[in-house]
């Protein structure tokens, strides 16, 4: 599958994503909660996931198995759009617990769980990055 501009803008919004959510988490832990931070990177981070799952919809593979060229990994992109309106939701009602965990159980299905699926050989991203790793 040739890199179309959908597969940059979901790779790219994907990765930073990965990278930003574990900042946007961290900042309401510890002994010095850090409020404005947490609040930057989180919208940081719904931003890009925002952009993870929409530009998910224009990637489809025929050589996998599918449905209209939609494969059962597109299945998390309402999954994932469900746990952000889900996170919003308990953040309006003043639920912190509610936020915290829908939050965290996004980050970990959809950046590392989706992540580590992409990863497979028979994806885009495992037969760009194996051969890199994995030299014959």
């Amino acid at each position: 599958m040739p890199m179309t501009p959908a597969i940059a803008i979901h790779l790219c919004a994907a990765l930073a994503a990965t990278a930003l959510g574990p900042v946007a988490l961290w900042a309401r832990h510890g002994r010095t909660p850090r409020p404005r931070l947490h609040r930057a990177f989180g919208y940081a981070w719904v931003t890009l996931m925002l952009a993870t799952a929409l530009s998910a919809l224009f990637i489809r593979d025929p050589a996998l198995p599918n449905i209209a060229g939609y494969t059962p990994l597109h299945l998390l992109v309402p999954l994932t759009l469900l746990g952000l309106a889900l996170a919003f939701r308990h953040l309006a009602r003043r639920n912190i617990a509610g936020h915290r965990q829908a939050m965290q159980w996004t980050y970990v299905g959809a950046c590392l769980v989706a992540g580590g699926f992409t990863l497979l050989p028979s994806r885009t991203l495992g037969r760009l990055l194996w051969p890199l790793l994995l030299p014959a």
